[in-house]
């Protein structure tokens, strides 16, 4: 998650000097904390180092290339355009969306379980954050 020969800053909250994101050395946003539940939220830059460190379909939620134009600018992924996803996604995981070539499509917040995007064919998946055209 953390690449070795990079330098990451740490951006902290004025008033509870707690941690807020992790900034990489050139000032990039690479991670944000999400103060209600202390887990990291993934930017499209964790989310190539993580797709770019683990084997496919690990972290991932696998759509048709067909749909990927409208997932890139952000539309949400829905349980019956899911091809393949790692089973042991769980809701409200962190996710990376791509299509069948591996290549990174978006980030989102994952709405059910791995086995339930694989089985549902109604209802939200992934609500996207960030689509990689999104602006």
């Amino acid at each position: 998650m953390f690449p070795e020969d990079k330098h990451f800053l740490i951006q902290r909250s004025i008033n509870t000097k707690k941690i807020r994101n992790v900034l990489t050395s050139g000032g990039e946003l690479y991670l944000v904390l999400r103060a209600q539940d202390v887990l990291f939220s993934l930017t499209l830059l964790s989310g190539s180092v993580i797709k770019g460190c683990s084997k496919f379909p690990e972290y991932r939620v696998v759509i048709p290339k067909n749909l990927e134009e409208f997932i890139k600018n952000g539309r949400n992924v829905f349980s019956k355009h899911v091809i393949a996803v790692d089973k042991r996604i769980r809701a409200g995981d962190e996710v990376i969306v791509v299509n069948e070539n591996d290549e990174l499509i978006a980030i989102g917040k994952a709405k059910l379980s791995g086995e339930e995007m694989m089985e549902y064919k109604r209802g939200m998946a992934v609500h996207v954050k960030r689509g990689v055209l999104d602006e």
